[in-house]
């Protein structure tokens, strides 16, 4: 018996990165996995049959994050697919990076509908659910970049910041009925979006972080775990950063 066993996790990107660690992650502590993702329909099928084969049930669901009725459709197919909803951990993200004042209006609104508003359609979806059942738990994924800012990320580290804000206004929202709502804040950790990056940079990169190295997929899905897990059950409105001490 998993310490998630029993419970329905929905994850959003959960085919690739962090997301994709978390997925993993979560199916071996028994949850029952229902992941949103939007373009790849050979990939969720491939992590479909993967996590599936522990023994747990897990559906992917092709949607787009930003699109509020789309996803109160798809939160709709999970919760009659899977009875219930325990768990949401808000994980889509993308970056369009360049320095403010050059940025399209394009680039901001695609990494503020994405990263941001994508979090507020699926609370929006999953909250009446937990608010019925009296029970549930919300997990945010920002990153360091929300708390400090980052020269050529002004909408990456504008949309990081507003999840907390978000996250934090819901969190006392929702207390009184045994929601809880967190978030991690991940800093330098190798995904495939990070491998792109030079050893040369990525080295000159890991001299600012105490730990002297980037963090994993799996070592963020393990501080996930433990967030959404009942041994954080009187942990509410917080943030963790995940970045070898980066942020100190």
């Amino acid at each position: 018996m998993g310490i998630l066993s029993g419970k329905v996790v929905i994850v959003t990107g959960g085919t690739r990165g962090i997301g994709y660690a978390m997925a993993r992650c979560f199916t071996d502590e028994g949850a029952d996995l229902a992941f949103i993702y939007r373009s790849s329909v050979e990939k969720a099928k491939s992590v479909e049959e993967e996590l599936g084969a522990k023994g747990v049930k897990v559906k992917g669901y092709q949607s787009d994050v930003a699109d509020f009725n789309g996803i109160a459709s798809t939160v709709s197919r999970i919760l009659a697919d899977f009875g219930r909803i325990d768990v949401l951990v808000n994980n889509a993200g993308i970056t369009r990076d360049g320095l403010t004042f050059r940025l399209s209006e394009e680039a901001w609104d695609d990494v503020i509908d994405t990263n941001l508003k994508s979090a507020f359609n699926c609370i929006h979806a999953c909250a009446p659910v937990m608010l019925r059942q009296r029970s549930g738990c919300i997990l945010s994924v920002s990153s360091i970049v929300g708390l400090g800012g980052n020269a050529g990320q002004g909408n990456y580290a504008a949309s990081k910041a507003g999840l907390i804000g978000l996250t934090k206004s819901v969190a006392k929202e929702l207390a009184s009925r045994g929601i809880r709502a967190n978030l991690i804040a991940p800093g330098f950790i190798r995904t495939e979006m990070t491998d792109k990056v030079g050893e040369e940079q990525m080295a000159q990169w890991c001299k600012d972080i105490p730990l002297q190295r980037a963090g994993t997929p799996e070592e963020v899905a393990k501080a996930a775990l433990f967030l959404i897990s009942d041994n954080a059950s009187y942990i509410t409105g917080q943030v963790l950063t995940i970045d070898g001490g980066r942020s100190m």
